[in-house]
């Protein structure tokens, strides 16, 4: 078992092509235990090969990625889940046909075993912790596309991960839904690690503890909310482009 002070997931030179298309291009990434680490950067930057090499989804090219002091670079995204790494897709998946209570069944079964009580009880405090514990019986493919957001994020929950990747977590929620996220992921902070990719800005300013920006496949900054907001490299490559 990994120590306080190693970092919870970290790359090394990590890369990934795409035939001649360079999407990361040696990447060294290091996150501690419990931060809330936002990935930020311009449409085509990198965001979403990164994370999903993280989480085993997308085989890296070449590098190493190690969480909790080991070597995962060559596990696959199921075994990655065991080892407690929950990933949200940027685009929903999610069981249009079942109920929001069988699609959280769904995701996180393999967690309890024979528990059937300790299994109701995940699925009742995820649907709870996102605000949809009044829906579960509701059939998850009439759900309006912000709640079905939130439905991946309580499926992400409810497996107790020791790191949370969200990918575009806000991406089609009201405004009232984006201040209970933010409540929300300030809340989950305190449980586990948490990445996120988030194009609103002030969503990663009220949330992230440390901000890491990608641009052309390369790390381009890491830092406070305030170091970012005052880099100029960064306004150039990004906060400029979004506030024009």
């Amino acid at each position: 078992m990994a120590d306080m002070t190693t970092p919870h997931i970290s790359t090394s030179s990590v890369s990934r092509h795409f035939g001649g298309l360079i999407a990361v291009d040696q990447v060294d990434f290091a996150v501690p235990r419990g931060e809330i680490r936002a990935i930020i950067g311009p449409n085509g930057a990198g965001k979403s090969t990164f994370v999903g090499m993280l989480c085993g989804r997308i085989a890296v090219s070449s590098g190493e990625i190690m969480f909790n002091g080991k070597d995962v670079t060559a596990l696959p995204a199921h075994k990655r889940i065991r080892q407690g790494i929950a990933y949200t897709f940027q685009i929903t998946s999610i069981y249009g046909r079942l109920s929001l209570k069988d699609n959280v069944r769904l995701a996180t079964s393999w967690r309890w075993g024979s528990d059937e009580a300790a299994l109701e009880n995940s699925i009742d405090e995820a649907l709870h912790r996102v605000g949809l514990e009044d829906r579960m019986h509701q059939m998850a493919g009439d759900l309006s596309y912000g709640h079905q957001r939130l439905l991946e994020i309580a499926m992400g929950i409810s497996q107790h991960p020791q790191l949370l990747i969200l990918d575009e977590p806000t991406q089609g929620l009201a405004d009232s839904e984006i201040a209970d996220f933010v409540t929300l992921i300030r809340e989950l902070g305190g449980d586990m690690t948490i990445l996120l990719i988030e194009h609103n800005m002030n969503v990663v300013m009220d949330t992230a503890d440390q901000i890491t920006v990608l641009n052309l496949g390369k790390v381009l900054a890491t830092g406070t909310p305030d170091e970012i907001s005052a880099n100029r490299e960064v306004q150039i490559a990004y906060l400029g482009e979004t506030h024009a």
